[in-house]
């Protein structure tokens, strides 16, 4: 399915473990860029967290935020109980030598390792957030794809478009190669010189083959069958369409130059005109 790169996804948690929080956002990008926030908490899961986001994405500049905070009682603070009976017995040992030391109970709080906060389950932790990441990576590219939808629809209305361009002018070519004929007739006519009917034909290729454009209505046609193609493919279609878009160009550039008529000049407008349309949308496409 058709994938545009822009997207915001926002989820939100809280198990036993804590509370989760996990955005993803995304702009254009030529490539895959990945930029990850992460709480201190959860600063190991950088390389998995772009690791996840490589595999179900392929361009687009990536913003990654996962948020962490735990619960209550994991805020407590615990009394290290090993910690606070050597510094008893450490204490009764000096109060037996000094009898006027006095312990400061305030004091002996901020020593090293007296206080402390339960540890908290690192794995579980890393398997939550990560299965959160996993879950706001559906959401996000499920809105990739509805916004994909909507560029596919419109990408698919321009083709229609240049479609019916390159037909309405196969119907007129006729009628320009008898005009070029006539305007070559009328010419001859006008320097009073009789023409050798063989010379006129010869003149008359001549000046046919400069505005021949039935190869450049050929390839469009050709282009038109292929971009309809890639936007059945199931894949990241922008970087095909886009070089697409450059040969569609080519050939509009090329029905310009060899136009003889304001019809095909203002056909090779409106082709312009159309495909610039969809370069627009293709460089929003995954």
């Amino acid at each position: 399915m058709i994938r545009s790169m822009t997207a915001y996804a926002s989820t939100e948690e809280t198990t036993p473990l804590g509370w989760f929080g996990c955005e993803v956002r995304a702009v254009n990008h030529r490539f895959l860029e990945t930029g990850v926030r992460l709480p201190d908490e959860l600063r190991t899961l950088e390389p998995p967290v772009r690791e996840h986001i490589a595999a179900r994405l392929a361009r687009g500049k990536i913003d990654a935020t996962l948020r962490y905070r735990a619960p209550n009682a994991a805020a407590d603070l615990l009394l290290d109980e090993r910690t606070a009976a050597q510094l008893a017995a450490t204490a009764e040992t000096l109060k037996a030598r000094f009898p006027q030391l006095a312990t400061d109970f305030a004091g002996l709080l901020d020593w090293p390792g007296l206080l402390v906060r339960p540890e908290l389950d690192q794995q579980g932790l890393a398997q939550a957030a990560l299965a959160m990441l996993d879950r706001t990576l559906d959401e996000f590219i499920a809105g990739r794809e509805r916004e994909g939808a909507k560029l596919a629809t419109a990408l698919a209305e321009r083709l229609d478009g240049i479609a019916r361009i390159v037909t309405g002018l196969r119907s007129i070519l006729p009628e320009i190669r008898g005009a070029l004929r006539t305007k070559l007739e009328a010419r001859l006519a006008d320097l009073r010189i009789a023409a050798d009917p063989g010379r006129l034909e010869q003149e008359l290729v001549l000046q046919l083959s400069r505005i021949d454009v039935d190869e450049e209505l050929d390839r469009l046609d050709a282009h038109v069958a292929e971009a309809r193609r890639v936007l059945t493919l199931d894949e990241p279609v922008g970087r095909r369409l886009d070089f697409l878009m450059q040969e569609f160009n080519r050939e509009a550039n090329t029905l310009a130059s060899k136009s003889a008529d304001r019809r095909t000049t203002s056909a090779a407008v409106d082709l312009k005109v159309l495909i610039e349309q969809m370069r627009e949308q293709v460089q929003n496409l995954e």
